[in-house]
């Protein structure tokens, strides 16, 4: 073997030897994720997970020198499984709450929520005062749920379901048994804009003023990192991309998107 064809030898391993060393002490960041969310988060044909909130953590991820692990979970599973220390963090456009602060971290918001109702067509309901004697439903556990719930008496709604998915929550809506879904209005618009749900449309749409954020278990280690990280991108731009990627149009320029904060101890 020439010198030279050794030194190329060399070089080759050492390279080889680098990125082997380099990928086994990358540390993994483990993501709890509700599967059928989107656009924030959702599986694909092939079972691999998309999104704009899959897009985010995974550049979070990279740029403290993770990788992920996205888990799927039930919506309610996801809050034991962060209290618990299971997973790292949890994407599924989780609202920050006082209740939720208790037991829960969360790092600075990224998008400013908003309610949609969504009904048959022709359903007569296009305020909130519609709702009155109506057969409404939300996910179990949900900031929309925890919503409906505190203004029952205000609303005046005749009943109210609780279910575990967004799809049961709207196959129910399709069917009459509700006449009113209520949930985040980007998910909801989303879901009625595939295609596969002819007659369902948003009726109404209800600010409400609530952020969405990455929740972490409490005393989480990896909290400044990532909210530093989170930072970053809405300053480099990199967030502001991936909102134009999901949904189409670039976030307000004095949007929490685009707006660094600091980790949020209270609600508001």
């Amino acid at each position: 073997m020439t010198m030279t064809r050794r030194f190329i030898l060399g070089a080759t391993l050492a390279l080889t030897g680098a990125a082997t060393l380099s990928a086994a002490s990358a540390d993994t960041l483990r993501v709890g994720s509700y599967p059928a969310n989107p656009p924030w988060e959702f599986k694909n044909e092939a079972g691999e997970f998309e999104g704009f909130e899959v897009d985010i953590i995974n550049e979070i991820a990279a740029r403290m020198g993770d990788e992920t692990e996205i888990t799927g979970l039930d919506f309610r599973a996801l809050f034991v499984a962060s209290a618990s220390g299971r997973v790292d963090a949890v994407i599924s456009s989780l609202t920050i709450t006082e209740e939720r602060l208790e037991s829960q971290a969360f790092t600075q918001p990224y998008f400013s929520g908003a309610l949609g109702v969504g009904t048959k067509d022709g359903a007569g309901i296009s305020t909130i005062e519609d709702l009155a004697g109506k057969r409404v439903g939300s996910i179990a556990t949900s900031f929309p749920e925890t919503w409906l719930q505190e203004r029952k008496d205000e609303i005046g709604y005749a009943s109210y379901a609780s279910y575990d998915s967004t799809a049961n929550l709207l196959t129910d809506l399709r069917s009459g048994r509700i006449e009113a879904a209520v949930n985040d209005i980007v998910g909801l618009r989303y879901a009625f804009a595939q295609g596969n749900m002819p007659g369902l449309d948003v009726a109404l749409e209800i600010p409400t003023g609530d952020k969405f954020a990455i929740m972490m278990p409490k005393g989480s280690d990896k909290l400044e990192a990532a909210n530093e990280a989170l930072s970053e991108m809405k300053t480099d731009g990199t967030m502001a991309e991936l909102y134009e990627k999901w949904f189409g149009v670039a976030p307000a320029e004095d949007s929490l998107t685009v707006t660094p904060l600091p980790i949020p101890t209270s609600a508001d």
